[in-house]
């Protein structure tokens, strides 16, 4: 071997040697304490305007304030969720896309139909970031006062009453509740939320599950009545109201939540460095403010804990599904 072809390959491995350390000792490389240094994007799976959406254009601007950095929300509507949850799978694991995902795109749809990412293993799991809890409301002219009052009411006129539902997240907590009560109501599907309490407050089905800002006013007017929650507590603006588990039915939970999650590989020290940054925002006085106009309550949780809550949920809506005769597409 010559000289001059030694000399060559010894400057190519310096030269490598050189640059890869010089990266690793480049500004925010590899280095979580210094995230970020570029803007970053925020994947909402749904339009614009919706609960979710709220979610994530509120975590963005005070994260954006909090670190000095553009958070930009990327909305990617369609399928329910399903197409903005997959382009959040597929992102590179570098910290610079991040979803903010619920209940229905990682639990739901997946037990209804094939959907193209696997929600336990495409995800690292950040923290959690709201829950809200769907409020049990029947007519005012039903004469029910109590949940009980409704059971029993509802068995002695079996495949009578009509509930309300606009999609499988607000359709399958009346589900739950039929399999553990032994109900037999009948399902009236609407195209939204709106078209579904319209229904309700004229009279076409006579109990629903509805979110907590659209119903309590009407439950306030004396137009609907309330009679439980479906969560694990009571809501805000209702606290005279029990838990259906409070009610007799322990075990019942229909949460929903909002979390945020990095595609799986991500590093777990920039997992970390995200999941504090966000309990900041989230445990902020003005993240709860705006969260309380949307009937949401801020919570937050360790990545470990995520990761079980969508494990747990996961398979709670699959027995769910799986009894009602659902099949996946």
């Amino acid at each position: 071997m010559s000289y001059r072809h030694h000399f060559s390959r010894t400057s190519v491995v310096l030269l490598l040697t050189a640059s890869t350390l010089a990266f690793a000792q480049a500004p925010g490389a590899f280095s979580p304490e210094r995230y970020p240094v570029k803007p970053v994007r925020f994947i909402s799976p749904f339009s614009a305007g919706g609960g979710t959406d709220t979610v994530a254009r509120a975590l963005a601007q005070l994260l954006g304030e909090s670190l000095g950095r553009t958070f930009v929300v990327d909305n990617r509507a369609g399928a329910e969720g399903t197409i903005g949850t997959e382009i959040g799978a597929r992102a590179p694991a570098d910290g610079y896309t991040l979803l903010l995902a619920n209940l229905g795109t990682l639990t739901i749809a997946p037990n209804l139909r094939k959907v193209p990412y696997d929600s336990i293993r495409d995800f690292a799991p950040v923290t959690l970031t709201t829950e809200s809890s769907a409020i049990l409301v029947v007519h005012s002219s039903l004469p029910v006062k109590t949940l009980k009052d409704f059971i029993a009411f509802a068995r002695a006129r079996s495949g009578q009453i009509n509930y309300g539902a606009s999609s499988a997240a607000t359709m399958l907590p009346m589900e739950l509740l039929k399999q553990m009560t032994g109900m037999d109501l009948t399902h009236i599907p609407y195209k939204g939320t709106g078209p579904a309490l319209t229904a309700m407050l004229g009279g076409e089905v006579q109990v629903m599950f509805g979110g907590a800002i659209n119903t309590i006013l009407h439950v306030r007017s004396g137009r609907l009545r309330a009679l439980a929650v479906a969560g694990g507590r009571r809501a805000t603006g209702l606290p005279d109201v029990p838990t259906v588990a409070e009610s007799g039915y322990p075990g019942f939970n229909a949460d929903s939540w909002n979390g945020v999650l990095a595609p799986a590989g991500t590093p777990r020290a920039l997992v970390m460095r995200l999941n504090q940054e966000i309990h900041k925002v989230v445990l902020s006085p003005r993240f709860r403010e705006i969260m309380a106009g949307d009937g949401s309550d801020p919570v937050v949780s360790t990545p470990e804990a995520f990761a079980e809550r969508i494990r747990i949920d996961h398979a709670k809506w699959r027995r769910v599904i799986e009894k009602t005769g659902l099949r996946k597409e």
